[in-house]
């Protein structure tokens, strides 16, 4: 028996009481063979479905029976949600449940449990980046799942902290741990699981608001935080190669931001855009992963420390004999490339950026 028919099979019978076995095939599209062998399984499984027979009968569940598929507690219920994640499940200290859940899932439903698990697995970590669980991490879970207020004392840039918190939701973002929490000003903000020095989940609990959503919520944030980041412009031209490699290249919201603003190609296929970056620094790293397919034209301080980049490395295989660098002939260098002065559009694009402020994420 399919676990998307057996739970559909439930749900249908405590929405509708009572359903004849040719209503069920209908609903199901399976035939009425295949539902009364579903029936059977299920009450064999514990679960106390029965047919009743005359003029208004077919199969209904004992009255006052709520399907919890042979007794899932809520919270194994609730971290069925989460079964592609054993790693998390047990960093939340939720591994018992998770386990409780999924044994009697599988005494309903036989071999479907495990033949899901082997068709998809979620690996949250980043590549290259040991994963470390928050030690306060079990009990900020706790708070969140129990809808109990937060008192909390948390290391944010400004100091560390005594905090009030609601907790509404956890996010793992490339292994780290962040909690969505209603916080003194009663704006939900993001704070890293990390940073937080003492937390208790105390008696007290919150009213959840009901239109909050974690997903969207967590989007908007990661958005507005990363903007946030990208505090300087420079003014890039980038051939054709440069342009679709973008943003696996560099930060998609910065690359997506850059191709906003390019303008028509010239005459070579180059387009020339404004592009994010948190700071020269960075910038200046960023640039360098696309070589020769970026020419920056401002700021002239940028430029000029990628045109010695270059100079160095033609130097790093010139003394390799690898290619015919400056040192290699007895000609003079020719001197660096001169800035070139950005257009009255680019001067636009350079000084039309604006400052916002870094959101909430801790």
């Amino acid at each position: 028996m399919r676990a998307s028919r057996a739970i559909a099979l439930l749900l249908l019978l405590q929405a509708r009481r009572t359903m004849t076995a040719t209503e069920l095939a209908a609903e199901l599209e399976v035939s009425e063979r295949t539902v009364q062998r579903d029936v059977a399984a299920l009450a064999e499984a514990g679960v106390p479905v029965y047919a009743e027979r005359g003029r208004g009968g077919g199969y209904r569940l004992v009255d006052g029976y709520r399907t919890r598929l042979t007794g899932l507690e809520r919270t194994e219920a609730e971290v069925l949600h989460l079964a592609a994640l054993p790693g998390p499940l047990r960093a939340m200290g939720l591994a018992g449940q998770a386990l409780a859940a999924r044994l009697k899932v599988a005494a309903v439903l036989g071999d479907a449990p495990a033949a899901a698990a082997q068709r998809f697995h979620l690996d949250a970590p980043a590549w290259f980046r040991e994963a470390e669980t928050p030690p306060l991490l079990a009990e900020v879970s706790r708070a969140v799942w129990e809808d109990r207020v937060l008192q909390a004392r948390y290391a944010a840039r400004g100091g560390t902290r005594d905090r009030r918190l609601e907790p509404y939701g956890l996010v793992l973002k490339a292994g780290r741990w962040y909690v969505a929490a209603r916080g003194p000003s009663g704006r939900i903000g993001s704070y890293r699981v990390d940073r937080f020095e003492s937390a208790e989940a105390g008696g007290e609990r919150f009213e959840r608001d009901p239109e909050f959503d974690l997903a969207g919520h967590w989007a908007a944030a990661a958005q507005e935080f990363t903007r946030a980041l990208l505090r300087e412009r420079a003014v890039v031209r980038l051939s054709p190669l440069a342009v679709a490699n973008l943003a696996a290249l560099l930060e998609p919201t910065a690359a997506g931001d850059a191709l906003a603003t390019a303008g028509p190609p010239d005459a070579d296929g180059w387009v020339t855009v404004s592009l994010p970056v948190e700071n020269w620094d960075i910038g200046y790293l960023e640039l360098l992963r696309l070589g020769p397919e970026a020419e920056v034209l401002d700021p002239p301080a940028l430029r000029a420390r990628l045109a010695e980049a270059t100079r160095r490395a033609a130097d790093l295989y010139a003394a390799h004999g690898d290619a015919p660098g400056p040192n290699t002939s007895t000609e003079p260098s020719p001197p660096p490339p001169e800035p070139r002065a950005p257009g009255p559009e680019r001067r636009q694009l350079w000084k039309g950026r604006g400052s916002q402020a870094v959101p909430p994420i801790g």
